[in-house]
Order: structure tokens, then sequence, then C-alpha cells
């Protein structure tokens, strides 16, 4: 029985080996932009302060300032999300101060490159998951490091609910509901690229480039599932970006909107494919898993409670998670490491 187990393991490993392509070098520029929706959005947030260097802008919708949960899950499913009088979002200048301990430590970019970024942000009326308080703590948050008029800015005028704001895609724009896609009648991503990137073509009519699927494991150490991420993830890469270099823009789902909670609604639905087409935008989709405690995988024995497919933005992979070391970051900036090497001639 224990030989048919482990020959049983040897396949399905083979076969997930086998559903995915590798990430191709594409020769893309090596600086990036970065978005997000709820755990997205803090990550996206999380991988702009960390590598500010590289990362020169951040789109997040419905998602808080940098460091907000400081390693505790409690302040992310309260002060973080639905803030009170008694439980509320922490003061973003001992956020600040959090962030400056760590850059002084080298395991953040040094905050100084915040002050040019761009930041769009955004905040649904009628959220009731990340609450719009917590948004506009983001926005304070960056004002701390005085961006130039018109860096930074935030949409809290729309009556949304919890979910990525579509023109068209969706469900009603006040629910939160799966796929959590709202339709708002609002092109929410072409908004915040329009906003990262400066004046932006407009949108092709329909999309001509190919959705790509990858294997994250090599940019996981070996293991995507270990540290709460899919061992697939996709890519929307233009026509012209097959052989010309393009721009990278990491596009982060939401809990529960993972492709094994919605299938590829987010990748292909999201809007952001019809911008990247006449943009020379190549769209970098990670990808959790969900995860329900210990799991024993490929031989090997991890644990991560994170039972909605999350991103790690309060600390289920380790207490550097907010930081270079933090093992999703590491993933993340691997892969726009790989689209931006030299293409194999």
């Amino acid at each position: 029985m224990i030989r048919r187990l482990a020959a049983l393991a040897a396949v399905l490993a083979a076969a997930r080996a086998l559903a995915a392509d590798s990430l191709p070098a594409l020769g893309a520029e090596p600086a990036i932009t970065a978005s997000g929706i709820s755990s997205g959005a803090f990550m996206a947030v999380q991988l702009h302060v960390a590598h500010s260097r590289t990362v020169k802008g951040v789109g997040a919708l419905a998602g808080g300032p940098y460091y907000c949960a400081q390693g505790s899950l409690w302040a992310a499913l309260n002060s973080c999300t639905t803030p009170t009088t008694w439980a509320p979002v922490p003061p973003v200048e001992v956020l600040r101060a959090e962030a400056e301990a760590l850059a002084r430590g080298g395991l953040v970019d040094p905050l100084a490159n915040l002050a040019s970024a761009r930041v769009w942000l955004f905040a649904g009326k009628l959220d009731r998951v990340v609450e719009p308080p917590v948004v506009d703590a983001t926005r304070r948050f960056y004002a701390l490091f005085r961006p130039p008029p018109g860096n930074l800015v935030l949409v809290a005028d729309k009556p949304a609910g919890h979910g990525m704001i579509t023109a068209d895609a969706g469900v009603a724009c006040g629910l939160t509901a799966a796929p959590y896609l709202n339709d708002c009648d609002f092109d929410a991503a072409g908004e915040l690229l329009k906003h990262l990137f400066g004046p932006l073509e407009p949108p092709a009519a329909k999309e001509t480039g190919r959705i790509l699927a990858f294997d994250q494991r090599p940019f996981a150490g070996g293991d995507a599932f270990a540290i709460g991420m899919g061992d697939t993830g996709f890519a929307y890469v233009p026509k012209a970006c097959e052989t010309e270099a393009c721009r990278v823009h990491v596009a982060l789902h939401g809990c529960r909107m993972s492709v094994e909670s919605i299938g590829e609604r987010f990748v292909r639905e999201a809007g952001y494919n019809r911008w990247a087409d006449t943009n020379r935008l190549v769209v970098l989709y990670p990808q959790t898993t969900p995860r329900n405690g210990a799991w024993f995988r490929d031989f090997r024995w991890s644990y991560v409670f994170n039972p909605r497919g999350c991103w790690d933005w309060w600390g289920y992979t380790g207490p550097q998670y907010a930081t270079k070391s933090g093992p999703q970051i590491r993933a993340i900036k691997a892969m726009a490491e790989r689209l931006a090497a030299p293409r194999s001639r």
C-alpha cells in the first residue's frame, strides 16, 4: 500500500509538472507596477514598499496600509478590515515607523522611493469587508511621504460592494458575492493603469494576445503549495510583447478569487487584458491556493491555515511576510525578473 501511495504521489506530481509551461523570458522592462483587490491589494502595497526601487506604482482596491496587521490575525480580521472605536486602524505614523525600521535593516527598500511613486486607491461605499476608513488609512500612509500633487488618488464615490470593479463583468455593483467581480460601469483596471503609466492608447475592442498558464513552483523554492500558492499562475502576453520589450504589471486577485475558487474569471474579466494589448503591457496573474492546515504532499509536510486562499498580509507564511524575505513576495519578484530576463536566441 505504501508503495502504491508513493507511486500515486509521483504520478500526481508529474501531472502537475506537465500541466503548465515555463514562464518565458521576454526581455521586459525591469521596472514594474502592481495592483490588487482585497488581500491582493494588501499584497500589492507590501510588494511596493518592499521593492520600491523597481515597483514604481501601485493600485489598491479595498486594501489597507503597509504592515497594517503587524503579524496579527486578530488585527487583520478587525482593525484592518472592519475597524471600530475599540479596534481602530493602527496610526499610520506607527506603520511608517515600522517600515523605517525594516528599511534600516535592509529588509525593505529605502522609503524615500515612495515619494515619487504613483498610487491609485479605491474604496467602495457599500464595502463591508474592507471598509472605506481602512483604504483612507492607505491614502494617509502614502501622504506621509509627500508625493507630488496628482500622484496619490483615492476614488471613494462609487456605490460598490467588495470586489474587483469592472465596466461590465460580474455581479451587481453593490453586492459582495462570488466571483467578486462587480459590474459598476466603471473600468477600475483601466483607470488605475492610466494613473500609473500616464496617457494610454484606448483598449482593444477584442483581446488578441494569449493567456499563458505557467508553473509557479520554480519561483517558490520548488514548492508553491508550502507557501500558500498554487502550482499554476497565469500571464497575459500581447502579440507585440512576443517580440518587443514590454512593461510588466502584476495583478493580484483577492480572497476566494484564485483559479481554484472562480476559475479563470479574474484573469479573463478583471479588465486588464484589452488595455495590455494596445499598450505593450504584459500582465502577470500569480495565484494563491486555499489551505486548511497541515498537509503531506510530494513527500513533504507543510502547514498553512488559509482556507480562503488569501495573499499573506498578516503572517501565515512567517514573520518576514511583508519584507523582501517574505516567501510570496520573493516568488512574485522572481516571476517579474524572469519576464525581464533576455530572450533566448
